[in-house]
């Protein structure tokens, strides 16, 4: 007997990160990779990062500067600087890395910059939650955030790739 395969058609999911918070985008993205969803997430540079800016940078240069030993001669941390390699890594870090189904759902996500030509014509979806709607809270202070792209920028020392 000759062993017969079934593709299942996954669900294609494309999110588009325009003024989304950052962590509350990607805990839902990250849910819908368990489930088995391939998730594109596009705009990838016009996700947010709520907080004051000096905090959010503080940071984010704390996790630059950490060091960890791969080899007795040469200590590094890879941490990403693009903002499309930084909205990745902060969904993935949400992932069950080190189980079998946390390993495969990774590689359902993919994350642009911007919105590549085939995806031109497709449904972008975005969530309520996650989204910032008002510049304001409920008490009337102004809400201080940056942009993945002005963090990627501070992160490369203001030099454009």
């Amino acid at each position: 007997m000759a062993s017969v395969q079934k593709y299942v058609q996954e669900e294609e999911l494309v999110v588009d990160a325009t003024n989304l918070k950052l962590g509350r985008m990607a805990s839902y993205v990250a849910k819908n990779l368990i489930q088995g969803k391939k998730v594109v997430v596009v705009n990838a540079e016009k996700a947010i990062v709520t907080g004051n800016k000096k905090a959010i940078l503080e940071r984010y240069l704390m996790l630059l500067g950490r060091s960890q030993k791969r080899s007795i001669h040469r200590p590094s941390v890879w941490y990403p600087r693009m903002p499309d390699k930084l909205v990745w890594y902060t969904i993935v870090r949400m992932l069950p890395r080190k189980k079998a189904k946390g390993k495969v759902a990774m590689h359902r996500l993919k994350v642009y910059i911007g919105i590549p030509e085939e995806y031109k014509n497709a449904k972008l979806v975005s969530f309520e939650d996650a989204k910032l709607s008002s510049t304001r809270n409920r008490s009337g202070k102004l809400i201080r955030y940056m942009t993945i792209e002005q963090i990627s920028r501070e992160l490369r020392g203001g030099r454009q790739t």
